[in-house]
């Protein structure tokens, strides 16, 4: 496992970046490196570790890519597969997160390699563009949702119906570029490796864990949650464990301290002093600034720049796309997936949906 871990560390070109960036951080900073813990967010990273081991576990139970096999003669073309998926994580990222949509759509699409042959890593860039355009709409669909929900003091149908424009929009754009990326052609079924065995107990018990788990993360007992599958994968299906990517925590470790520091320098207030007079306001500020420190820090940043919650709202949505770093559910997808190729395939559709999602909030605002 640790030989496995220190391969992919050689091979992992954005845990390099933070890792070469936070010196020179905690050079300009000296005075927050006794705080440094104080910037983790450490309920996100046990709910982080607890979904790994979970979506590992059915990815693993051979169940997923039977289900696969099912959804792919079902629905026939590639371009009805792309449209299913999608839908199915925008969906759920709006009740159940985005990060946890892809914990499980993601494994669901991983299973199809064994299916046929089909452009999987296109089909997890859409469902992380589609996780980012369903959770906007949702006071619970992001940490930058519920962080600007909770400090404006709104009702839960008004924080919807304020998003709900931003995230309808989000989504046609969406599946507006599905034919673009996706032929209708039909899939031919032909498995192209062996079909994992399959192991119903190890599926029903992943599948069980979801509900207690979401529920102690909603309570404040993320990490008691964590330990307890972590240990209990550890005792009776150890092999799960040993291939859950490990490193994806580091470098959820470092995004935060890395970008709180970044945050904290007198040239990051400048920056968004001047961004503020940009047309769109706070709401372009908020786009632009989640490329560099990502939206979630950009939305707690920006949160005393504006009293107009809803434009900053709707900033940090856009923001999502782009830059792979301006959402952690990017990072999420693109590490899950491990293609060769996929961070510069994401970009080719990420960039361009920032630009046109750019300009069509700010068609719909003067409306």
């Amino acid at each position: 496992m640790l030989r496995v871990m220190l391969l992919r560390l050689r091979q992992d070109a954005l845990l390099l970046m933070l890792l070469v960036a936070l010196p020179p951080l905690l050079l300009a900073l000296p005075e927050q490196v006794g705080s440094l813990h104080r910037l983790v967010h450490w309920d996100t990273l046990a709910a982080l570790a607890g979904l790994m081991v979970l979506s590992r576990g059915l990815e693993d139970s051979g169940v997923l890519t039977r289900a696969g096999r099912r959804l792919v003669a079902l629905v026939g073309s590639e371009r009805q597969l792309a449209l299913s998926l999608v839908l199915l994580a925008a969906v759920l990222s709006a009740v159940v997160t985005n990060d946890v949509a892809l914990f499980i759509v993601v494994p669901l699409t991983l299973g199809l390699r064994l299916v046929a042959t089909l452009p999987i890593g296109r089909l997890v860039v859409f469902e992380a563009l589609a996780v980012n355009a369903g959770s906007a709409i949702s006071p619970i669909g992001n940490p930058q949702n519920l962080f600007l929900w909770q400090n404006a003091e709104v009702g839960f149908l008004t924080f919807f119906g304020a998003m709900a424009p931003l995230a309808l929009g989000l989504m046609v754009m969406v599946l507006a570029a599905i034919p673009l990326a996706f032929p209708a052609h039909t899939i031919r079924v032909v498995p192209t490796g062996s079909l994992p065995t399959l192991k119903p107990g190890l599926a029903g018990v992943s599948l069980f864990l979801y509900l207690p788990l979401l529920t102690l993360i909603d309570s404040g007992l993320a990490l008691p949650g964590a330990v307890a599958i972590v240990g209990l994968y550890l005792l009776f299906e150890p092999r799960v464990v040993r291939y859950v990517d490990w490193l994806l925590l580091l470098v959820f470790v470092l995004m935060f301290i890395v970008l709180g520091l970044a945050a904290m320098l007198d040239p990051m207030v400048s920056l968004v002093e001047h961004l503020v007079t940009w047309p769109g306001g706070i709401l372009t500020a908020g786009a632009v600034l989640s490329q560099g420190i990502s939206n979630v820090p950009a939305a707690i940043l920006l949160e005393g720049f504006s009293d107009d919650w809803r434009r900053l709202a709707w900033g940090v949505s856009v923001g999502g796309f782009g830059l792979a770093i301006g959402s952690m559910a990017n990072i999420i997808a693109l590490r899950l997936c491990r293609e060769k190729g996929l961070w510069r395939d994401f970009h080719r559709w990420s960039l361009p949906m920032l630009l046109a999602s750019w300009l069509m909030v700010m068609v719909l605002l003067q409306v």
